[in-house]
């Protein structure tokens, strides 16, 4: 072999070794810290362009963030960040799990914690924001989205009305004309007429989603393999 021909194949090797811009993303482990101390463990998934929309994602009660993994790793793949965080007391979050009749108003404390860690983040567009919540997780993500104008989007798997206190239909009204998706499944009696409700909480763009013996939160993702697909045109649509 020549050595004008090793040359070209060394040059083709680090050509195909460069990622294209819809290679899957990296991840990072980082560190958020709360208004009160907390320190929540959370994945974020680098969509590999400069100031990207991103979303923030959170679990349900007694989960974690890896039940996002599919649905995060779509959305960076196409260029929205995603991070995925572990709720205090869940995963490998410091701090405990409100119990019983506590108040669970203090975990929206850490999904504002991990919106705030965005807009420190020099690659993330700082007006294209969204949220992603299931069951317990929804409820959060209305409850911050309402308080905070830079989240533009919001997508709400299994939201009730009232969870365990964190009642949502005032912040929905509050929320206003942002656009929200909302998904329940036929099954879930519950969750399926509140999203019916929070529908007419003000105007806007609000979409209703209901999907055929999916089960709730994020368990959906694995009953119907469309769901995630739904996820990410719906971010494509309202953060692009």
């Amino acid at each position: 072999m020549t050595g004008k021909a090793k040359v070209s194949l060394a040059l083709f090797g680090l050509l195909i070794a460069i990622p294209t811009a819809h290679a899957i993303a990296g991840t990072q482990r980082v560190t958020i810290r709360t208004d009160d101390g907390i320190s929540l463990a959370a994945t974020w998934y680098e969509p590999g362009t400069r100031l990207a929309p991103a979303v923030v994602l959170v679990h349900m009660l007694h989960k974690n963030r890896r039940d996002w993994d599919a649905v995060a790793s779509r959305l960076a793949s196409e260029g929205i960040g995603a991070l995925a965080l572990d709720l205090r007391g869940h995963g490998e979050s410091s701090g405990t799990l409100p119990e019983g009749e506590a108040d669970y108003s203090v975990l929206v404390r850490d999904v504002t914690a991990a919106r705030k860690y965005l807009a420190s983040r020099g690659d993330v567009a700082p007006s294209r924001i969204g949220i992603a919540g299931a069951s317990i997780g929804a409820n959060l993500a209305v409850l911050e989205a309402s308080a905070d104008p830079a989240v533009v989007s919001v997508a709400l798997l299994s939201p009730s009305t009232d969870y365990r206190g964190l009642r949502i239909d005032a912040a929905m009204k509050k929320y206003g004309a942002r656009p929200a998706l909302l998904i329940a499944s036929d099954d879930d009696a519950y969750a399926s007429r509140s999203v019916k409700e929070l529908q007419k909480a003000a105007g806007g763009t609000r979409e209703v989603l209901i999907l055929n013996h999916a089960g709730h939160g994020t368990s959906m993702l694995g009953h119907d393999p469309d769901l995630a697909r739904t996820l990410v045109d719906w971010f494509h649509r309202t953060l692009l």
